[in-house]
């Protein structure tokens, strides 16, 4: 039996092209595996093998949408293959959303299966599991293992056009789709066994998940906002030229407070971004552009309000974890309560 023909889509990070100076690296068409594919390879051990690997810089698919489609779905095609796998993507928000769309495309264009994986907090995995099979995987590719793990069975199954379990047997996102199976215990034992469980505060997986909606309840308007004293946070990664803290691009571990007492604009030479997400080039012209120092030091002088706080809060909202951004609110969200801030302006990007 001959071995199924697999493509593969990644990024220039994960074909070893460079960072995120070389987001903008145009497609590109490799024979054989690159990167991730060689684990892919071995995994699919005689059964499948990656005959080409398309590599495409995650700012020049994201910024050059139709033309990156239209170009990716024409080498896929040029390959004469039968399975179509993107990524991993991990943790990394353009990298997802960029595997999610050209999933899509392939699969509608092509009508070949596709495959991607990421992590559940990926913008991607919300926004194509309703389209295309996404299987979740862990934050980074510190996890790459685990991921392989799980799609290559997976993308076989496909492949073949073989029956597709529930998500929870085949590990991909659910997709609005019910599937039935058979359980081993019937549903009055295993729903006691999750109670018991839920009682001793001991971690179950419900069978039947609710929506997690986040709503926050807005506060009352500010009484009198030319009195008012405004503060300044933001996930745009604005931070004192050569990042003192080190905050990383890209899942951010930490935030940064920095006074700006007597500052009246955001400089080239003296602020710049810390952001890896977006091209960093416009943010540190001017970084005003997405921490808006100078437009309220002219309300300030203009008595549109009372007066700026001294300190602003940055940290960089690419791949960091929900988890984490709000460990960082709760922390300086009681500093700027204390220090009789009224109304606080966040900005990203």
């Amino acid at each position: 039996m001959a071995k199924i023909k697999v493509v593969q889509y990644i990024n220039q990070f994960f074909a070893q092209i460079g960072g995120e100076e070389m987001a903008d690296y145009k497609p590109e068409l490799r024979q054989g595996p690159v990167g991730p594919g060689l684990a892919f390879n071995a995994a699919f051990g005689e059964d499948a093998e990656i005959v080409a690997t398309v590599i495409c810089g995650d700012s020049y698919y994201n910024e050059n949408l139709d033309e990156a489609k239209a170009t990716v779905v024409e080498m896929v095609k040029s390959c004469g293959a039968d399975m179509f796998i993107a990524g991993p993507a991990f943790n990394a928000g353009r990298y997802g959303v960029a595997c999610g769309s050209i999933c899509e495309e392939v699969k509608n264009k092509l009508g070949m299966p596709v495959l991607t994986g990421m992590y559940v907090e990926n913008p991607g995995a919300d926004m194509y599991k309703n389209s295309v099979y996404i299987v979740e995987t862990k934050n980074s590719a510190a996890g790459m293992r685990d991921a392989v793990k799980k799609m290559a069975p997976l993308a076989l199954k496909l492949a073949r056009g073989e029956k597709i379990g529930a998500s929870a047997e085949e590990g991909y996102f659910p997709n609005g789709i019910r599937k039935n199976f058979f359980e081993k215990e019937r549903g009055s034992k295993r729903a006691v066994d999750m109670l018991l469980k839920k009682l001793a505060g001991k971690p179950f997986t419900t069978e039947y998940p609710m929506p997690d909606f986040d709503r926050v309840a807005p506060n009352p308007a500010v009484k009198d906002i030319t009195k008012a004293t405004i503060a300044l946070v933001t996930s745009g990664g604005i931070v004192p030229k050569g990042n003192p803290d080190h905050i990383e691009a890209s899942s951010a571990s930490k935030y940064g407070k920095y006074d700006i007492e007597g500052v009246m604009d955001l400089t080239a030479d003296t602020y710049e971004t810390a952001h890896g997400g977006y091209d960093p080039v416009y943010a540190n012209a001017d970084a005003d552009r997405v921490l808006p120092v100078d437009v309220l030091r002219e309300f300030e002088k203009e008595g549109k309000i009372g007066k700026l706080f001294r300190y602003f809060y940055t940290t960089v909202g690419n791949g960091t974890s929900v988890k984490n951004a709000k460990g960082f609110a709760a922390e300086y969200a009681i500093e700027l309560k204390n220090a009789g801030v009224d109304a606080v302006i966040l900005t990203s990007t």
